[in-house]
């Protein structure tokens, strides 16, 4: 009886033991799938931070990127072709003046054709800007001061000097009378067009050009043209160039005074309705 009361103490120790150590292990591998659990979840944290961190620097890149294009497409929006041809009649007018004060025997010649490229340039552009839809805001301002500056800066280096033709004598007035109604009309119709355009469209449509406007530039460009030419001593007749370039010149000097009435007329028709 007691050997086997002792047998049975003795399973029950043993199993009580094995039991422990089964509770033992399933603790430690709790504890050890908890901790690799914490594990993953730290690299899982840092991983998304590292992530997000990435993607922040790639939108910061990409919104960088953006920027430089969409200004590189303001400058090729503004830089057009008909608008670098207005930048470049801008420019020649420097040389203009420069080339007329000369004493070569080229100097009235390279004059002469930088006037006739810059009155071609004048033409061309506004031809491309509509034939291939060129057109800009920053061009349709341009244009008009760049023929304003070369017009102007012609007439005023003509009037420095003299035309000495028999017919005409020595005539100081000659060419500063147009001139001067040229100039005058120029700046009275920039300003008439920068009020009319703070106005409604029927006024801005009212300065519009006109064909008379057309012709007036036709024949101040031509006239010009004749008379900076007519400064070359080897030309054969100075004196017949010297009377059409002066005789063109009043008939432009005519229209751009008729035009500007005809604006002032439409405009007063414009606002009285």
């Amino acid at each position: 009886m007691r050997r086997e009361t002792r047998k049975v103490l003795e399973v029950l120790g043993i199993q009580q033991i094995n039991s422990s150590k089964e509770g033992l292990g399933s603790e430690n591998h709790n504890m050890g799938f908890s901790s690799n659990n914490k594990k993953k979840k730290e690299d899982g944290v840092q991983f998304l931070n590292s992530n997000s961190n990435m993607n922040y620097k790639d939108q910061k890149h990409e919104n960088h990127y953006q920027e430089l294009k969409r200004d590189d497409d303001e400058i090729t929006t503004i830089l057009t072709l008909p608008t670098i041809l207005t930048l470049g009649r801008v420019a020649a007018v420097p040389l203009l003046v420069s080339t007329f004060y000369m004493s070569g025997y080229w100097a009235t010649t390279a004059t002469t054709s930088i006037f006739i490229v810059a009155a071609i340039t004048d033409w061309l552009d506004g031809y491309i800007a509509r034939k291939m839809r060129l057109g800009t805001a920053f061009g349709a301002f341009l244009d008009p001061v760049a023929d304003k500056l070369m017009v102007a800066a012609t007439l005023v280096l003509l009037c420095t000097g003299t035309l000495e033709v028999a017919v005409f004598g020595e005539v100081p007035w000659l060419l500063p009378v147009p001139s001067v109604a040229i100039i005058g009309r120029e700046i009275t119709m920039s300003a008439v067009r920068e009020w009319a355009a703070s106005q409604n469209s029927k006024v801005g449509k009212a300065v519009a050009v006109n064909s008379l406007g057309k012709w007036k530039t036709a024949t101040q460009m031509t006239a010009l043209t004749i008379l900076l030419a007519a400064r070359d001593r080897s030309l054969a007749g100075p004196g017949i160039l010297v009377i059409l370039g002066v005789s063109l010149l009043y008939i432009s000097a005519g229209l751009a005074l008729w035009s500007l009435f005809v604006y002032v007329k439409n405009i007063w028709r414009t606002l009285v309705k």
